[in-house]
């Protein structure tokens, strides 16, 4: 590694996010995401997100972010949230915002948003960049 290399530039990242019961969330997440479960104990269920660890830890109480814990780059949004929606996904709608019929926002550059929530109300989303 030389100086100008970042120390993190070529590892993967891991993603995390809280749940309170993990045998609900690995239902989420495997069946109606299609996540592949890579691991599960009493701490976490492991996923593998196209590549991309994504570690479903176990909390007593999850506080949910007023933003975006995990997102998804899709290449046909509409079709995404389509599908997700057939599998008993409701997508997020917010005030101000000038969603479409599916929930969908296009941003002012011109890429388009969708938000979901898993069972313990972390906000998920879908992008589809222009």
């Amino acid at each position: 590694m030389t100086a100008q290399e970042p120390a993190l530039g070529s590892s993967d990242v891991i993603a995390f996010v809280a749940a309170t019961d993990l045998d609900r969330a690995r239902r989420f997440y495997e069946r109606v995401l299609g996540l592949r479960v890579t691991g599960h104990n009493a701490f976490a269920c492991v996923l593998d997100a196209n590549g991309t660890m994504l570690r479903v830890t176990a909390v007593p109480e999850v506080s949910p972010a007023g933003y975006t814990a995990v997102g998804w780059r899709v290449t046909d949004i509409a079709a995404t949230v389509r599908e997700l929606t057939a599998r008993g996904v409701t997508f997020l709608r917010y005030d101000g915002m000038n969603q479409d019929e599916h929930g969908i926002w296009t941003t002012p550059g011109g890429d388009r948003v969708a938000w979901f929530a898993d069972p313990d109300g972390n906000t998920l989303s879908l992008t589809q960049f222009r």
